[in-house]
């Protein structure tokens, strides 16, 4: 009884002594075990740090084609070279799905309209964001993050290429060699699609937190419904949402890749690690942080 009696007073008086410094080391230590116990964030903390993460990987990839290498490059070129070949048939294409604008289903064709609407797109990816925040759900939260980062730098991109390029809608019958730069009319921001590239965002985004391919393959198929009905209703040539995707996917790999890069970094910050340290004739706890 006086052994479990001393035990317990000199359990005590380490916990308490362990409060006033980081660290409490014990000489002669025999047993360890040691428990990571997670610091917990406030909502507003992580709301900012959060914001802070977006705001980082749209400087990135904005900067990230100074440091692209051959394998970067050769992706670029085949991308390139597929617009070319596809902006070659652009007449025909659009002729082709014009055409059969009236056999589709209206509503899929509002359906695609609607969901790549920027004021839509981002009602939904805010959704998915502030669900992962309010749950403190990180995977849903940090794909939030990855769809707001995405969308943010990929619609930036369109809306400055639209206003420099000036390409004629096929709607307008001007032909796919028409461009007036600079116009500030909608019927002269063809390319590239705005709608395109906030839908393919937000789905390459979804789909990255998905192994199974019929999962995936299931969400680039509704993901698909906006672009074809942009060119069903003579809105974008196809070689307009191509590019658009393109623009699209290597902004949502590259940012992807970035958020993992810096989640290792920064894996084992942020926690306090507890040890439990006994020995025949005293019980120690530290914790290093």
């Amino acid at each position: 009884m006086r052994q479990t009696l001393i035990f317990g007073l000199f359990f005590t008086s380490n916990l308490f002594f362990s409060q006033e410094t980081d660290s409490l080391e014990i000489t002669n230590l025999n047993i360890k075990d040691s428990v990571i116990v997670d610091v917990k964030k406030s909502m507003g903390k992580q709301l900012a740090a959060d914001g802070k993460q977006i705001f980082n990987n749209i400087v990135h990839s904005y900067a990230s084609p100074f440091s692209w290498k051959k394998d970067n490059w050769i992706d670029v070129g085949g991308v390139a070279l597929g617009t070319v070949i596809l902006y070659s048939v652009d007449h025909d294409t659009s002729k082709f799905f014009m055409d059969r604008r009236e056999k589709v289903p209206g509503v899929i064709r509002k359906f695609g309209d609607y969901f790549g609407g920027p004021q839509n797109n981002y009602g939904i990816t805010s959704v998915v964001y502030l669900t992962g925040l309010f749950t403190k759900n990180d995977k849903i939260r940090n794909t939030g993050v990855l769809m707001i980062s995405s969308a943010t730098t990929a619609g930036v991109i369109q809306t400055l290429a639209k206003t420099l390029v000036g390409r004629a809608r096929p709607g307008t019958g001007e032909g796919k060699f028409y461009f007036k730069p600079f116009s500030g009319e909608p019927a002269y921001r063809s390319f590239p699609s705005g709608h395109t590239v906030l839908v393919a965002t937000t789905m390459f985004s979804l789909a990255k937190q998905f192994s199974n391919p019929w999962v995936k393959a299931g969400i680039y198929t509704v993901g698909a419904i906006t672009p074809l009905s942009r060119v069903w209703d003579g809105a974008h040539f196809f070689s307009d949402v191509f590019l658009s995707a393109a623009i699209s996917y290597f902004v949502v790999e590259g940012t992807y890749k970035y958020m993992n890069k810096n989640d290792n970094k920064k894996e084992g910050k942020n926690k306090i690690a507890w040890s439990v340290s006994m020995s025949p004739n005293m019980v120690g706890l530290s914790g290093v942080f």
